[in-house]
């Protein structure tokens, strides 16, 4: 898969998979919604339900920016499976700034629950620097 080819199929997905790791190199993996402009993916703490607003995620960029994202699709068609990752450094945009609010714009037009509520926590925002994938068909 090439990397234009990656990089489509992961913007076009509805949620991926965000790998972080702390200091100790304990690795921590959640799922997250995103906006992806160009080699940028960006992703907002929101209001969903957490059990703390300083999120582990948050806390491990701090630490160790280098972080990895997953999307894949899968199929009983074993030929339809694939997947695609994004290599890349992380980091926590303050809420409010010109940079955070131009990343909570773009989950707003892609999300309808943010045009109901906008989020306004921090934003994690990831600079790929390797777009990589496999896809069964060969694509």
């Amino acid at each position: 898969m090439t990397p234009a080819e990656a990089r489509r199929r992961f913007g076009a997905a509805r949620v991926a998979r965000l790998a972080t790791a702390d200091r100790a190199a304990r690795p921590h993996l959640v799922p997250l919604v995103f906006a992806a402009d160009g080699d940028t993916v960006v992703s907002v703490v929101d209001h969903k339900a957490k059990r703390t607003t300083a999120l582990r995620r948050l806390a491990n960029v701090a630490v160790n920016p280098s972080v990895t994202l997953l999307v894949d699709h899968y199929s009983d068609d074993w030929e339809q499976l694939w997947w695609v990752r994004a290599d890349g450094r992380a980091a926590v945009l303050d809420a409010g700034s010109a940079c955070a609010e131009r990343a909570v714009d773009l989950l707003v037009a892609r999300y309808a629950p943010y045009r109901r509520r906008r989020p306004t926590g921090p934003v994690l925002a990831v600079t790929v620097q390797r777009w990589s994938g496999w896809s069964a068909s060969g694509d």
